[in-house]
């Protein structure tokens, strides 16, 4: 059984699957991720790979009703994945890979706020709307209420 601290990297990475999904940082974490479980072989690492794509699969073509849902399914499943790994490995293994998962998940990880998707020095006149960040809902309507 895993401690504390694996057990909350392991639900750190399945969180970074679901929010990387769909974003320019997929493809990046994707292979990263899946060489990590890989740990040196080839076959399990296309396992992982195509792993990957079908939960991004699935997050993409879950509707607007069903995302929360299939987003927290997504990132169970993913953190179950990393904990079997992580509790198929002895003391130093466990240590090694602990490490290994926590810089990929660390340069995996979204920019602080601010950094990016500033709007700055812009004049709207009339109903405005603006929206940043990643995998935000917005339901916006300008006029009356029927």
């Amino acid at each position: 059984m895993l401690g504390e601290a694996m057990t909350a990297l392991a639900a750190t990475g399945g969180s970074a699957v679901v929010q990387a999904a769909g974003t320019d940082a997929w493809e990046e974490l994707r292979s990263r991720l899946a060489r990590w479980f890989g740990r040196g072989d080839a076959a399990r690492e296309r396992s992982e790979l195509e792993r990957l794509d079908r939960s991004a699969a699935e997050l993409e073509a879950a509707g607007t009703d069903a995302a929360d849902q299939v987003r927290t399914r997504q990132g169970a499943v993913w953190q179950a994945r990393i904990e079997t790994l992580l509790e198929d490995l002895d003391e130093q293994q466990l240590t090694e890979a602990a490490a290994e998962l926590q810089r990929l998940l660390g340069q995996a990880a979204p920019q602080p706020p601010g950094v990016g998707g500033l709007v700055s020095g812009n004049r709207f006149h009339g109903p405005t709307a603006v929206q940043a960040g990643n995998h935000n809902h917005q339901d916006v309507r300008f006029g009356t209420r029927p």
